[in-house]
Formats: C-alpha cells, structure tokens, sequence
C-alpha cells in the first residue's frame, strides 16, 4: 500500500451533489440485484442471506409441526394417533431438523445478512460461496425432510447411535440422515469460513480488534467451533455409512467394533453444539440490551473473554451425555467439574448485560421483552444443566422427560426467544418497516406462557419416571394430567408462533417505510437507508469507537456524502476494503464477483453425488460428483484471482491500495488455512478412532492380521513428501518467473503423487487386509483412503495451476494460486507423515 495520507479521517471536501449522484449511480449499477430469472443468480449478501434466513425458519416451521404431532400422541395414555414407527420418525426428524436445519443455519444465514452492514464492508469477501451454501442446504434440507412423507425418514433419534441405526434399521432412513445431513454439514462449514474470514480481513478502517461489535465477536467464536466441532460428526457419519453401505464393522462388536466410538464422535460435535446455538443468542442480546438501555455494554472486555470462554470450555464437557455407558469414576469426575465449570463464564456474560441495563435507562419495547423472556428461560436451563452435570443426579435422570425439560429451556428459552427479539429488532432494516408492536405483546404473552406450560412440568413427567423417547405410557402412571398439560402448552405456543408469522408475512403496502435507525443504536448497521440500498454501505468509513453513531459526530452525513473510503465505482466493479487482522489498517482493494448460476449448479451437482449415493446408485453418484467438480473449477477459474488492468487503486483519502495480493495479505490464502483446519479436524477424528479400538482391545493390531506392512506406506511417504517438496520450489520457480522450473517442478510433483498414492493403497492390499472381516483393517483402509483421496486433489490442484499459468491468468506477480495450493500441500505433507506413523510405526512399538 501507497499512501498519501498516513492519518486520513475523512475528506472534509465533499463532492458536489451532481457528483454525488454519479458516483451512487455507478455504485447502483455495479451492486444492482439481477430481476426476472436471473434474480436466483444473485450473490449479494442481502438477497442471499435472506433466502437463507427464510428457508432456515420454514425448516423451523415444518419440525414445529412435527412437535405438535408428538405432542397429540402423547396428550393420552395408549394414544394410537401416531404409530410406533412413524413416531420414531416424526421425533427423529423433529430433533435432526431444530439442531441441524434451523438451529446451526438460523445464525449464519441471519450473520451473512447482516454482518457486511455491521462491519461496514460492501459485501463478504467471497459471495459465491455463500451462495453455494444456501443452495446446498434447501437441497440438501428438502431431500431429508421430504423422507418423512413417503414412509422413508430415519428413526433411529437425531443422535443416531449404532447398533440401533445398522443392523437393525435395514431401509434407507439411517442412509438419508447421515448423507443428507452431512451435505448440510458442509454448507455449514462453508458458511463458517466466510464469517471468519468476513470478521478478521473485511472490518473498516480503524475498527481494531477491541472495536468489533459484540455480535461480530460471538460469530467469529462460533464460526470457530464449526470448525472444531463439525468434522468429528462427519467422521461418524463417513464411518457408520461405510458399515452400511459396505459392512465394515466400525460399531459391530462381533467384528471388534464397537457402538460407543459413535457416542464419542457424536458428543464431541453434540455439546459444541448447544453453545453454537446459545452464543449467536446472545449476541443478538448483546447488540439489543445497549441499544435499549441507552448505554454502551458494561463490560465489553469480560463478555468476550466469557465468549471465547465458553467456546474453549464447551469442547470438554462432551462426556456428561455419556455418564451411564460404563467410564472409570475419574473420567466422570473430570467431565462433572468441566460441565459445571462452564457455567462461570456464562453467569459473566448475563451479568454484565444485567449491569448494563441497570447502569442505562431501559426503553420498554418488544425487543426487549423477548430478551428478558429470553434471560430468564435460560437461566432455569442452565440451573438444571448444573443439576444433571452432576453424575449421581444424572444416573436418576438420565433418559427421562427431565432431560428433555432442560434441553428446550436451553434451546428454547436461551435461543428462540433472543431470536424473536432480533426479528423485531432487525426487521426494518430487512424490509424498511417494523413490525406490529400490539401483535409482538400478544406474541410475547402467548411465547412465554405456552413455554413454561408445556415445558415446566416435563421435568416432574421425567422426575416421576417417565423415559424419552416414547410413543406412549400406561395409563395411571402418575403423569398423565402432566402430558396433557404440557400439550396444551404446546398449542398454545404455536399460536404464539403463528402470531409471529402472521406479524411478519402480513401486507405492509400501506405502512409507511421506518425513520432511518429506528431504535437511535449506536452500531455501524444501523447507517443504512429505509429502504436500503444493495451496495451494503455509501463508502466505508473510519471507526473510531464501539459506537460509532453515537460517538461520531456527523457521522451518517459523512458516510452519506463519500466523504470516506471506495465512495464511486469508477470501473463499474464490486469492490471492498481488505484490512489487517489486528489493527483494521487497509491492506487491499478486493474485488468480488458478481451474480452467476455456477453456484446452484455447483451445489444441485454436489447434492446429486450425496443423493445417488444414498440409493446406492453408485454411477450415477460418480458422473453426479465429476459434474460439481467440473462445475466448481469452472467458477473458481472465472471467478477468482483475477489479473486486474491496473496494480493499484486510489480509494480515496489519498490512499492508494493494491488490488491484487497472494499469501497471508489474501482473504483466500485464509479461506484456505481454515478450511484445512476444518479438514485436518476430521481426519484426527479418524485417527482417534484407530486410538479408540487399540484402548478397547488387548492386542491391537490383532492376530493374524499383519497390517499393511512397512515397505509400501514408507515408500508412499518418501514419494509424496517428494512431491511436497517439488511443489514448494514450484512455487518459488514461478515467483522467479522461471516457467520451465516451474512446469518440471509441477509434473515432477504430479508424478510423484501418482506414485506414491498407488504405495499407499499397495500396502494393505498387498497384506491382504480384507476391511469387511475387522475393524482394524477398515480403520486402516480409512486413514489410506482419506490421505489417497486428498491426494487426488493435491494432483488435481498442481494441474490447475499449470494451466492457470499456461493460460496467462497465474504470473510470477499474480502467484495466488500456486501459492494456496501450497498451502494445502503442508497440510497434506502432514496428513501423509500421521497416517503411515500410525499405520505402521504405532504397530511396532505398541
């Protein structure tokens, strides 16, 4: 970067009111949503995000309906509305759609939205890729709930667990959960990478890191815990899908197996995940509170250190839902401590919101109603989530109504009420309009009683002894009255609901649009216009507090009038500001791509290969997953790494910023860096499984399997670690503009490649590992299938490079795809030395 400047402010010259309209005509046309068809091609933060925030709450919706079904069929003893096995898969869909198509999803799709606006960036740094996750979750959502009308949804509950979802669940319904849901998984993670890389690179100006907004924060430590807490899930569900498809037994006992691996791999994502539904709530309540207090948070430091707390400490309480399987007593005793230990940073984070509102002057509205409703609900669940952490209570209460009581208090209470506050909260700035007042009240009053009547009394239902998952109880059991209350409670929820929706989807032509920042809040979001504009923000300021409309004076004129960053689009593209991690200083001038149906087709293709795979319609999965990948090369080569007509951009304030950079300065250099995270996540999830069975075993490996041997995963490893080499100097060969180097270099390491992956795969099929006879031969072929498989792409990497650079479109100056593609060669490189270390050094010093 060049600068003219070295503390600009704002230009205090603004330009004239004929300039001013050309520059936002040129902003308009560059940032204009497509209409007619093409509307669906669009990328836009704003359209995107609200398909995916809408499509998340009719998902909610549909597992809402569901809940009543399960409901009716328990109002009576011996109810025979539902049967047995269509209740099994009305509560397995109800549980699988709330946690993993609304609950997970509501959030990202409401931050992908949102967040541009509150960080005052044109838009997220890679568009598209939200696209491609929207779409991949409705595929992949209606694929797994249109199951349930055709006598085909899973039933073994939204947790899953072997044996009861293998051998003795025969029909596609286990198939369709594990392949459908870990599509979604994947849309998921791709939502998370965008959020990260959005907080950490595309804040404005002067928005150091102790200046984020509180609701940026809370996402960038969710997005986080996806990382974390999602690959070991889809571990799972790559190994209980291979026992299914394939009988390798990785949960059958007779063969080794054993059912407790699922447990551990389901509840290393499962608590995670109920804090990756509660954080994003209360960072919804952390933006709300000081808006209505009229006061900045008290204790911004604590709440984010609590946040970041609670997200460290969340991945070790996995174990409490696994009290009665059978642990040693210091296991359980550590996880007891840890789980009631994360209560600590939680009660930091409700009382600084508590000090808050005491310090300000509290404004009465829905918003902040819903947020009360919304503190106190969960504050019941959490004190009962203390009560079973402890183990003696737990063994009493395990796998009764109890627990079913405090996880929707937490749920429910910690989650969906902060998420009617935001609705209200949030809504003009959506649509330009607010929403009813008197039918929010009525909503509030309907939301909070019908809660607490038919949630209240399910802990005395589970007290009294009733188990979960049940489709009906004898009569004069002692809690008949108590089921039937708790369906009333249940109706009358939903009409609360139902209120809701009404308030939301009711005609609105005739009321009149909302005063700019209805709620005088003090952040960055709050800037845009009723109705707002698609650019996501006129020109992007410098922030110099917390709040800035409320610290900075004339802060809205400035922004209005281009008196900052980026205020024109001279060359009709859509750019935003890159800016350093730490100090918010502006890095780069990115441009991003517009609208384009790659992304749907990227993800109808991707889907396809899940689909088929289901049916176990295997060529058609094949062609079905070279289409998405042909499709997904054809977006990345016309949509990324661009060569601009020029170096670098004056974007005002006498600032000039390059516009392409490669390495750590580049949003996809971290794109990459964390989606390997995500990827290196799953694969030690694997290589704990190996450590699983040899815990469970005597001898592992066991007689008379000899493993995969010595000679072929070594010479596998020396070959690709060769490669990796190759593909370092490639990409210093191409900086040095040596092209002959760098092709050699390149084929040299495709070779390689080749020729190790096919050691890797001689090893244990050389031994003869037959991976349907044991589990240690499958756990074997596993962690060589998933390094073969990465290898692959590594191959297919090095050749887009290539012809990147064959093309013209990768130069010695524009390097950002060789140097990526290196990147995920270290990961690689390390994938490599774990996998044969464990294949064949574990072996022969066990």
């Amino acid at each position: 970067m060049s600068a003219r400047n070295d503390n600009p402010t704002r230009d205090d010259a603004a330009p004239s009111p004929e300039r001013q309209r050309e520059q936002e005509e040129r902003l308009l046309a560059a940032w204009k949503t497509p209409t007619g068809l093409r509307y669906w091609s669009a990328v836009n933060n704003s359209e995107v995000g609200m398909w995916y925030t809408a499509a998340s709450c009719l998902f909610f919706l549909f597992g809402g309906i569901l809940a009543l079904l399960m409901r009716v069929q328990l109002a009576v003893p011996g109810n025979d509305f539902l049967t047995a096995d269509r209740y099994n898969q009305i509560f397995t869909m109800h549980g699988s759609v709330m946690m993993f198509l609304f609950a997970v999803p509501i959030f990202e799709a409401f931050s992908i939205m949102v967040l541009p606006e509150m960080l005052g960036a044109r838009d997220l740094p890679f568009p598209r890729l939200s696209a491609y996750g929207f779409y991949s979750f409705v595929i992949g959502g209606i694929f797994v709930c249109g199951s349930v009308f055709f006598d085909a949804a899973p039933k073994g509950g939204w947790f899953m667990y072997p044996p009861l979802t293998t051998s003795y669940q025969p029909g596609i319904g286990a198939d369709i959960w594990l392949l459908g849901l870990s599509f979604i998984e994947v849309a998921s993670i791709a939502a998370a990478v965008e959020l990260i890389v959005g907080v950490l690179k595309c804040r404005p100006p002067g928005m150091r890191i102790h200046l984020i907004p509180l609701y940026s924060w809370y996402i960038l430590v969710v997005a986080g815990m996806i990382l974390f807490a999602f690959p070991p899930l889809i571990a799972g569900d790559i190994l209980l899908e291979m026992e299914r498809a394939f009988d390798w037994p990785f949960f059958d006992p007779s063969r080794g197996g054993d059912p407790v691996l699922w447990q551990h791999l389901f509840w290393i994502f499962g608590h995670p995940e109920v804090y990756i539904v509660f954080l994003p709530s209360v960072a919804l309540m952390a933006m709300i509170v000081p808006t209505f207090a009229r006061t900045p948070i008290v204790g911004y430091s604590w709440v984010v250190l609590a946040a970041v707390g609670t997200g460290f400490l969340s991945f070790g309480l996995w174990v409490h839902h696994m009290f009665t399987v059978g642990l040693p007593g210091v296991t359980i005793g550590l996880f007891s401590a840890a789980s009631q230990a994360v209560a600590i940073p939680t009660g930091v984070q409700l009382f600084c919101f508590l000090a808050t509102l005491l310090a300000g002057r509290v404004i009465n509205s829905v918003p902040i109603m819903f947020t009360f409703a919304g503190l106190a609900t969960f504050i019941i669940g959490g004190l009962t989530g203390v009560m079973v952490a402890v183990a003696p209570f737990d063994f009493q209460a395990h796998d009764t109504y109890f627990v079913v009581g405090h996880l929707h208090y937490v749920l429910v209470g910690g989650t969906i009420f902060p998420i009617v506050a935001g609705a209200y909260y949030y809504f003009p700035l959506i649509t330009g309009k607010k929403l009813s007042d008197r039918l929010g009240r009525i909503a509030f009053w309907l939301l909070l009683i019908g809660f607490n009547i038919t949630f209240l009394p399910m802990h005395w239902t589970g007290l009294t002894g009733m188990p979960r998952r049940v489709f009906t109880y004898p009569a004069n059991a002692g809690y008949d009255l108590l089921n039937m209350v708790s369906t009333v409670g249940a109706f009358l929820l939903a009409a609360g609901f139902v209120v809701v929706v009404w308030d939301i989807v009711r005609p609105k032509g005739n009321q009149p649009y909302s005063e700019r920042n209805p709620w005088n809040a003090g952040t960055l979001e709050w800037l845009a216009e009723m109705p707002d504009r698609p650019w996501g923000i006129r020109s992007i300021p410098i922030i110099e507090s917390r709040y800035p409309l409320w610290d900075q004076s004339d802060f809205a004129r400035d922004v209005d009038e281009g008196r900052f960053y980026l205020p024109d689009a001279e060359e009709g593209l859509r750019e935003t500001l890159v800016t350093s991690v730490i100090d918010a200083r502006p890095m780069q001038c990115l441009r991003v791509p517009g609208p384009t149906f790659l992304t749907f087709w990227s993800a109808a293709f991707t889907g396809g290969m899940f689909i088929f795979a289901t049916y176990h319609w295997w060529w058609p999965a094949i062609l079905s997953g070279l289409a998405a990948l042909a499709t997904i090369l054809r977006w990345l080569w016309t949509g990324t790494a661009w060569i601009p007509e020029k170096d670098e951009k004056d974007v005002g304030l006498g600032v000039t910023l390059p516009i392409y950079v490669s390495g750590p300065q580049a949003v996809g250099w971290w794109a990459m860096f964390i989606t390997m995270l995500a990827d290196m996540t799953a694969f030690i999830a694997l290589v704990f499984g190996y450590f699983f069975y040899w815990t469970i075993h005597e001898d592992f490996p066991p007689e008379p399997y000899p493993g995969p041997g010595a000679l072929w995963p070594s010479c596998g490893a020396v070959l690709l670690m060769s490669a990796w080499g190759l593909t370092v100097f490639a990409k210093r060969w191409n900086r040095d503009d040596r092209a002959g180097a760098f092709y050699a270099a390149a084929t040299s390491a495709v070779v390689a490649c080749l020729a190790g992956g096919a050691a890797l795969v001689q090893g244990p099929l050389a031994a003869g590992l037959d991976p349907t006879t044991h589990v240690y031969p499958a756990i074997v072929w596993v962690l060589i299938g998933w390094t073969a498989l990465h290898v692959a792409l590594g191959i297919l990497m090095l050749l887009y490079c290539m012809a990147r650079r064959f093309a013209g479109k990768m130069t010695a100056r524009h390097d950002a795809d060789i140097t990526n593609v290196t990147l995920y060669w270290h990961f690689l490189a390390l994938t490599v030395v774990i996998t044969v270390g464990v294949i064949v050094g574990f072996p022969l010093v066990a």
